[in-house]
């Protein structure tokens, strides 16, 4: 499923106007992706958490030249499924 196909399935859900529901859905995005920027958590009870993660520094080889090379460190954003979503996944998958 594409952001595109979300909208359409959460407008016909709820019978809101898929231009409106896009706007709700770009606008829940961009909070989810401004709380982390801000190093925040954004806990969704049942779904899951994103947060961000520190990745460390470490070394590794450049493939064309086999050069030895350091990548640095950053942060990177991470996702942990909740207790409901891995279960509801578990369940439906046989």
């Amino acid at each position: 499923m594409n952001k595109n196909e979300l909208i359409n399935k959460v407008a016909d859900k709820t019978g809101i106007a898929k231009k409106d529901t896009e706007a709700i859905v770009n606008e829940a995005l961009s909070q989810v992706i401004e709380a982390l920027k801000q190093n925040e958590k954004v806990q969704l009870v049942g779904f899951g958490t994103f947060e961000v993660r520190e990745r460390a520094s470490r070394s590794g080889r450049n493939p064309q030249t086999g050069e030895t090379i350091t990548i640095p460190a950053t942060r990177v954003p991470g996702f942990r499924a909740g207790n409901k979503f891995k279960d509801a996944v578990k369940n439906e998958i046989r």
